[in-house]
Order: C-alpha cells, then sequence, then structure tokens
C-alpha cells in the first residue's frame, strides 16, 4: 500500500495523542480524528478527578521531546494531576504543537472503517488495499493503516448481574450516571439531598462513595455484587501509597458509621422508578443510579474489517491470556506491543482501554509503549517494535475487582518506587503502575485505572 495516505487515529486522548506523536517522530503522514469539539473530550468528563500517578507516567516520551521544543513548562513530576490539568498542562500544549494541529480534525466521528472497494470476503489483493474511513459529516477518507484509541469510555458496562442491560435500564437512562460523576460540581443538585445507589466495586465506585458522602441529607446505598466489601476496602495503612490506601480506611468508616448502607450479593436485575431490584428479588430504594460496573469495547465500526478477538474478553486473541482477570491482576500483566494487538486485517490496531476488552486492568504508561510498538511495526522498524519495555512503579495493592468480580468495575495499583525497574517482553510477571483517580474533595486522592 502506498505510504503516501496518511494513518488514521481515531481518538484525541493521551493514547490517540502519543500515536501522533510517534508517527510525527519517523515523518509519516497521519490524521487525527476526534468526535468531541475539544482533544481528550472524554478526560474532560472526569477533569474534577485526580490522579493517583504522578506527572512522570502520565506523559509520552514521543510526546516530551515534541513539547520540550516548545515554550512548554513540564509540571512537577512528583505531582498528582486532575484530569482537567492533564488536559490543560500536557494534552492541550501537545494538541496545539504545529506537527500535531496541522493534522486534527474535531468534532470528526467515525461511523465506519472498510477496505476501499473490496468488502470482508475478498482476500485477493486485500492488504494492499488503503483503509477506507466513512465520517460523521458523511465525508470519507482513505488511510494506510488505522490506529483505533477512541477507548472504552462512552460504551459503559450495563447494569445488569447477568451482563446484560437490566430490566428496565433504558427507561431510567435520564437518572443514571456512569463513571465517576461530578457529584460534588456541576452535578451536585443531581445527588444533594436525594437517594443515590452506587453499582461497583472498583476505584470509581469508592470515589464516588467518599464524594456522596459530604453533600448534605443525602441517603447512600452502595449495590456490590461481591458477598462482601472487603475486597474493596483495599490494603488500608499497608498500601504502599498512602492516599489510596486512605480510600479503603475512609469508606470503611463510612459503612460502619451507617453513612454508605452496603447491600453485598446484589445483582442488579431490573431499574424501577422507585430504585433498583436484584435477582434474589431485593429492592433499593433510589432517585439516582450511579453506573460504576465498568466499561467495553464497542467494535461496531469494525464490521467489515477481519478482526480475531478473544470470545471473551474482546480483546485480541493472542493478548487475551496475558490480561485475563481470572488469572491476571494489574501486577502480573506483562509488557506487550504490534505483535500482540494485531489483527488478520493488515494495518488495523486497537491500542489503549480499548485494547484491553472488558479486562479492567488497562494502565496508560502501556498504552503509551503500545503506541510506540504499533507505529515502529507501521513503519517496518519490527525490531523497534519487538523490544517493548516498560518503566513503570513497582506493584502496590490491587484492591478491587477479583477475578468474578470483574465488571463491578477497575482494577488497579502501582507505588512510585525511587528505582523504576525496566520490563521488557518474555517476562512471566510484570510489574504495573496506575492512573488512579477519585474526585477531588481538599487534599483526597483515589483511583481508577485510565
Amino acid at each position: 500500500m502506498s505510504v503516501t495516505l496518511p494513518v488514521a487515529v481515531i481518538g484525541a486522548g493521551p493514547v490517540g495523542l502519543a500515536a501522533a506523536a510517534e508517527l510525527a517522530a519517523r515523518g509519516r503522514d497521519f490524521v487525527i480524528l476526534e468526535a468531541g469539539d475539544t482533544v481528550a473530550s472524554s478526560v474532560a468528563e472526569w477533569g474534577h478527578v485526580r490522579l493517583f500517578s504522578p506527572w512522570r507516567f502520565n506523559t509520552s516520551p514521543a510526546a516530551r521531546v515534541l513539547l520540550e521544543g516548545t515554550a512548554w513548562t513540564a509540571p512537577d513530576p512528583d505531582a498528582l494531576p486532575t484530569g482537567a490539568e492533564l488536559i490543560a498542562d500536557y494534552l492541550a500544549p501537545l494538541a496545539a504543537h504545529p506537527t500535531i494541529a496541522a493534522n486534527l480534525r474535531l468534532n470528526t466521528g467515525v461511523v465506519a472503517i472498510a477496505r476501499d472497494g473490496i468488502d470482508k470476503v475478498r482476500t485477493d489483493g486485500r492488504e494492499n488495499t488503503p483503509f477506507l474511513l466513512r465520517l460523521s459529516d458523511g465525508s470519507e477518507l482513505l488511510a494506510s493503516a488505522v490506529v483505533d484509541a477512541s477507548g472504552t469510555w462512552r460504551s459503559p458496562n450495563p447494569l445488569g448481574g447477568n451482563g446484560l442491560p437490566a430490566v428496565g435500564e433504558a427507561a431510567a437512562a435520564d437518572r443514571t450516571h456512569a463513571g465517576m460523576p461530578d457529584v460534588l460540581g456541576r452535578l451536585r443538585d443531581s445527588f444533594a439531598g436525594r437517594s443515590v445507589a452506587v453499582v461497583g466495586a472498583g476505584h470509581s465506585a469508592t470515589g464516588t462513595l467518599l464524594a456522596l458522602a459530604d453533600l448534605p441529607d443525602t441517603e447512600i446505598h452502595w449495590l456490590l455484587r461481591a458477598p462482601n466489601p472487603e475486597r474493596a476496602y483495599g490494603g488500608g495503612e499497608a498500601d504502599a501509597l498512602p492516599a489510596r490506601g486512605a480510600i479503603g480506611t475512609r469508606i470503611k468508616a463510612l459503612v460502619e458509621a451507617g453513612t454508605v448502607t452496603v447491600h453485598s450479593g446484589f445483582l442488579v436485575r431490573e431499574l424501577t422508578a422507585d430504585g433498583a431490584v436484584s435477582a434474589d428479588g431485593r429492592k433499593v430504594a433510589a432517585d439516582v443510579i450511579v453506573n460504576a460496573t465498568g466499561a467495553r469495547p464497542d467494535y461496531s465500526i469494525t464490521s467489515e474489517l477481519r478482526l480475531d478477538l478473544d470470545p471473551i474478553l474482546g480483546s485480541t486473541r493472542a493478548l487475551a491470556p496475558l490480561i485475563d482477570p481470572n488469572q491476571h491482576s494489574c501486577g502480573t500483566v506483562p509488557p506487550h506491543g504490534a505483535d500482540e494487538l494485531g489483527h488478520p486485517e493488515p494495518g488495523f490496531y486497537a491500542i489503549g482501554a480499548k485494547s484491553y476488552g472488558r479486562a479492567p486492568t488497562f494502565l496508560l504508561a502501556t498504552g503509551y509503549e503500545q503506541a510506540r510498538s504499533v507505529v515502529a511495526a507501521l513503519a517496518g522498524d519490527w525490531e523497534a517494535a519487538r523490544d517493548v519495555r516498560l518503566e513503570l512503579p513497582e506493584t502496590g495493592v490491587c484492591s478491587s475487582s477479583a477475578a468474578l468480580d470483574t465488571d463491578e468495575g477497575d482494577s488497579c495499583c502501582g507505588t512510585p518506587a525511587a528505582e523504576l525497574p525496566v520490563i521488557k517482553r518474555g517476562l512471566a510477571t510484570g510489574v504495573a503502575g496506575g492512573l488512579l483517580t477519585l474526585p477531588v474533595v481538599e487534599e483526597k486522592t483515589g483511583g481508577c485505572c485510565g
């Protein structure tokens, strides 16, 4: 295929912009297609959240090279940014760099992807046929390769305990919020003084519970699929990140004080006008529902591409055994790159959170290394593509969803270390560093994987 056609990068979030920076470093033509009206539009929705991981783990090496050639002032490497600060102090300046800005198209969603002039069935000449991307404005774009970094933020898991939408879930959409809603800021009036049910066991759930506890006259219910909340409490004082360990300690105290009412073993079957109903018939009255059960990838735009997706996780089949939450925590996922991310459709890669499918152990630094490896592969530099290295914090306490509770929320860990190990492909275990978050309330911090 002619390399004069651009590489299409879908999504202008942290990983998509990292891929763009890698492409710029290799002199490859590219176009970034962002459905939102700003860069990192999904990150902006959790701008009120502060990350556990310090700045030194939240910027990609290729992006830093671009920015260091401008008037950009690098943030304090040990400071913990909010989502809004991640955009203002890093992603927005990166997107404004002439190399990136000239190739960025906002308000441009991708509706479908195919090969130009041939369908999914045809094999002859396929790998030399350009990709055709149909865009939300009705236009079409030809590309030499596609790097999908669109993430999973806009496709949250349904609330049903069986993985399906709960009965009545669609009708309750106007009083349901996904992820980590800004309950102390923009959405305060939607939560204060009301009865709220938070579904999930990960850091998104616990962070939201802590924020809700600061609202006056608010009744808080915590709906857990697990038999008890002990795992969600995490390591407490034993956690190497004190701020993260404090989350579990605070949540436990709120539960013991009766501020938060726990409903364990609660598999949501139905949402009614009055609240939620479990599979065993229990009812919890709630005016507002927070869906903190995580997210899953949406591959509907690629129905005419030949993708080999794992039937369980929805990642590539090669990556699935390395990230399977039934076998792995965030501390045992080994480094991986273009080889594990490739599909039978040459030139198409999904990177970032989307690459992990329904596995909840994705880490932002991993996404940056995926971008580097994939772009090296697209440039034909397979030696660099296969030399997968990660510099990450030492493993801390993974304090969220267990093997059988993977749809309850995110699973994160990571501890700053004085000496960071370089992890290479082929090791039996990896070292994880988390993008960990909680709403900004005074000096509180908390966590969910980015």
